[in-house]
């Protein structure tokens, strides 16, 4: 059993160790990511990878956009254009739009296999110009010489949709955008300024313009599409810190967990080895105290045997404190719980401190309110809350001063204990000090007795496994109030005095029977 315990116990700590290496690696992977992110001159602090691939996504997306536009266009067309040359215009228009489809796919697969290629941005720009070209060839076709000024607006209007369009789909890309949208607007402010009238001018300057329009508008929605990419870095900069905290509280934890287990398996082996030789120095220095087996000749040696069994004593108190404490924090603490009266434990507490109050002419006055029913709690860890708060009132109360110990039920239901001195109190700044496990004053530490500092901390604890409520009020040099609630739950309702009916007198025939 203990050689698979022990295999147990090894095969854990790999699986720790290896998790412990790759969170250290991831996190070395986030900060190296992070900070190519956030430099200037690195290639991903302009997300020119992001780009292409919402470039490409465009493109596919918007796959059947194109042919149905050309299809609409090469029908209208014909009615001014020889019939033949729309169809070849319209062919060259699919096999351009197919290249560039192609391009888009092929990055998306190679996207898809995380294979590096750093010729994307020109492929793209290869097959936009072919694209833009096949437009601009459109307008190129030679026509009828009576089209007259519908079929100029008919190709300015053309001209605008397909500016827009391409504006669109190569937003992303400002070269893409380039080749895709100048040739189409050159040649229809070409052909417009070939006719010298005043309203072909007019629609040149309007193509020109609108030209320069889509392209400040693409240079917009780049903008736009690098602040979306931007927010999105962020976004993922915070997961991925989330993450790597995530990952160093996972380690912090498994830390913890293995000093927890330490700190137990010391407790329970130095609790054992302390108690056994504790025994012994305690009872020998008793006998010899006492001058059990006969007097002690030399009073020197007599005073030595009291100052080891108080010393031993003082040790042993030490040892089961913090026992306690770690049994509390550790969550092995169970509360035996029963009906008890509050009073009983106050009066049984009082009564044990009195030697010590006595010593230091301390006054302890008691005032308990009657009646007061049982409470559901557990009595030892009662009788300890008490007793340390008594006895933290004795050491910290001056000579012929003054204790007072109330009992009685708060407003809602439940009951309290107070206990309160005339002692020198407790600046409020250091009350969460000594609330704290070995935390003391500094006025506790210069005129009280020597202490642990693990009193108040268990009886904290205490009152929180039973659901209370542990309150410590002080003012310096006007002493210092505890007081411990218990919840109206934890009070057990009195029940009526149960008052038997009286038995009814039998009839005379039936007493005769009977």
């Amino acid at each position: 059993m203990a050689h698979g315990s022990e295999n147990t116990g090894d095969l854990k700590a790999e699986i720790n160790r290896k998790r412990a290496i790759r969170r250290r690696e991831l996190a070395r992977t986030i900060t190296h990511v992070r900070n190519r992110m956030g430099d200037k001159k690195s290639p991903l602090s302009d997300f020119q990878e992001e780009r292409q691939r919402i470039f490409a996504d465009t493109r596919l997306n918007s796959a059947f956009a194109v042919p149905i536009l050309g299809m609409i266009v090469a029908a209208i067309a014909s009615v001014w254009i020889h019939p033949l040359y729309v169809c070849a215009w319209f062919l060259l228009l699919l096999t351009s739009h197919g290249v560039a489809v192609f391009v888009s796919q092929n990055y998306v697969r190679a996207q898809s296999r995380k294979s590096k290629k750093n010729n994307w941005q020109a492929r793209f720009v290869l097959a936009d110009l072919l694209y833009g070209a096949s437009w601009a060839c459109f307008f190129a076709l030679p026509c009828d010489q009576d089209t007259g000024a519908n079929f100029q607006v008919f190709q300015f209007a053309t001209m605008l949709i397909v500016i827009a369009m391409n504006t669109m789909q190569s937003a992303t890309l400002p070269r893409s955008l380039l080749v895709a949208t100048l040739p189409v607007s050159l040649i229809v402010a070409g052909q417009m300024l070939v006719d010298a009238r005043s309203m072909q001018y007019t629609l040149a300057a309007m193509t020109i313009g609108a030209q320069g329009f889509f392209f400040i508008l693409g240079h917009q929605l780049i903008k736009n599409a690098n602040t979306v990419l931007e927010y999105r870095a962020e976004k993922d900069h915070l997961i991925a810190e989330l993450e790597t905290a995530n990952a160093l509280s996972d380690e912090g934890r498994r830390r913890a967990e293995e000093a927890n287990l330490a700190k137990s398996r010391f407790l329970a082996t130095m609790s054992h080895e302390l108690r056994t030789p504790l025994n012994a120095i305690l009872g020998f220095s008793e006998v010899m105290k006492d001058e059990v087996l006969g007097p002690m000749k030399n009073a020197t040696y007599k005073g030595y045997a009291a100052d080891i069994h108080s010393s031993g004593a003082h040790l042993l108190n030490l040892i089961n404190e913090i026992l306690d404490l770690s049994r509390i924090e550790a969550g092995r603490h169970e509360l035996h719980e029963e009906a008890v009266f509050m009073q009983d434990i106050a009066e049984d507490c009082s009564t044990m401190m009195q030697i010590r109050a006595k010593s230091k002419e301390i006054t302890i006055h008691e005032n308990f309110e009657d009646g007061l029913p049982r409470v559901w709690a557990d009595e030892r860890a009662l009788r300890q809350v008490i007793l340390n708060l008594v006895s933290n009132a004795v050491k910290f109360t001056p000579y012929k001063g003054e204790i007072h110990i109330t009992l009685g039920a708060t407003r809602d239901g439940g009951q309290f204990v107070s206990v309160r001195d005339n002692g020198p109190g407790i600046p409020e700044e250091e009350i969460p000090i000594v609330l704290q496990a070995f935390g003391q004053g500094s006025v506790a530490i210069q005129s009280a007795e020597p202490g642990t500092g693990l009193g108040l901390s268990i009886v904290q604890a205490l009152v929180s496994m039973h659901g209370g409520i542990f309150k410590l009020n002080s003012k310096l040099r006007e002493g210092t109030e505890a007081i411990v609630t218990l919840p109206k739950a934890r009070v057990l309702e009195s029940m009526p005095v149960y008052d038997a009916p009286q038995a009814r007198p039998q009839p005379a025939h039936r007493r005769r029977i009977a």
